[in-house]
């Protein structure tokens, strides 16, 4: 969580988190992706998944895989989507549903993390 994104309005439960996602409009990955018509990369919404997990855990995690990932509508800085992240851990995995939203579906995604060792 640098300063690409913060997450306010944080509503936590046992194993459940939602919250308000907003963008750094000016962060240097804007002006890479894409010049003119910025657009939050695939890439960071599974990195940002990563980094809310290992703040509620205070465990290093790292993605084994993940079957489902869907992207369904870009996401621009502008855009200030819901985060709904629910989790399940087991000894030595960590079971992840994950979902960006506002009033329509932005991205899914179910994984499995390991914790760092």
């Amino acid at each position: 969580m640098n300063d690409f994104y913060t997450i306010s309005d944080v509503n936590l439960e046992a194993r459940s988190l939602t919250g308000k996602i907003s963008f750094n409009a000016s962060h240097d990955i804007f002006k890479g992706h894409f010049p003119g018509q910025p657009v939050v990369p695939g890439v960071c919404m599974i990195q940002m998944i990563k980094e809310v997990l290992e703040q509620q855990l205070e465990k290093k995690t790292d993605l084994k895989n993940a079957p489902q990932v869907k992207f369904l509508q870009l996401i621009t800085p502008d855009i200030q989507p819901i985060i709904h992240l629910q989790w399940n851990e087991d000894t030595e995995v960590i079971s992840v549903n994950a979902s960006f939203k506002t009033d329509r579906d932005l991205f899914k995604m179910n994984g499995n993390f390991s914790i760092n060792k």
